[in-house]
């Protein structure tokens, strides 16, 4: 089979699933490579390419009301991994949560406890460990902040009817749910 059979042909006047047009960015670069290669299967980067570029998109984008209140994507994700889990985690907790790592958690935990949003304690234990808590501004900016962020993320998913949403979220669920159990294999 080449690298088109079964699929069609990108570029801008193409359709893809669902008869949608596939003009986007990503459409360009395939049809660049396909001229250059076009012995490639490029259908891997068709999919990757479009989950990467939605993620730049949509991270730009819902971001607005984070930046109103004077916060990052990955500070307001350790305040709301504390506001969810519902109870003080370490940092090495916090950075399994948040997928960082311990020295952006590091970071990002001193600029939140200098705004008062979360506090640190010791460990009675092992000093070497710390415990960290959402302050009542912590939570009480948590629970402001995110009716609002989930209807601005509401907003710029409506270009997707519910039926596609819901798609798109199942096969998104499955490639990451097969992604997060298989990639230390790819690795080796």
């Amino acid at each position: 089979m080449t690298p088109t059979q079964g699929r069609p042909t990108e570029g801008a006047g193409a359709a893809g699933a669902g008869g949608a047009p596939r003009g986007d960015t990503v459409a360009a670069v395939v049809g660049q490579w396909q001229a250059v290669h076009p012995e490639l299967d490029t259908g891997p980067m068709e999919i990757i390419g479009r989950v990467n570029r939605c993620a730049a998109l949509l991270q730009q984008a819902e971001d607005a009301p984070l930046r109103r209140a004077g916060l990052s994507r990955p500070e307001f994700d350790l305040l709301g991994a504390l506001r969810r889990t519902g109870h003080e985690l370490t940092p090495s907790e916090l950075a399994r949560e948040t997928f960082s790592s311990g020295a952006a958690v590091t970071k990002r935990l001193k600029q939140l406890t200098e705004r008062g949003l979360v506090e640190r304690r010791g460990d009675t234990r092992d000093r070497r460990v710390a415990h960290v808590r959402l302050t009542d501004a912590g939570r009480d900016l948590v629970d402001a902040i995110l009716p609002e962020q989930l209807a601005y993320e509401s907003a710029v998913l409506e270009v997707l009817d519910p039926p596609s949403q819901g798609e798109l979220s199942a096969l998104l669920a499955e490639l990451l749910g097969r992604l997060e159990g298989h990639m230390g294999a790819l690795r080796a």
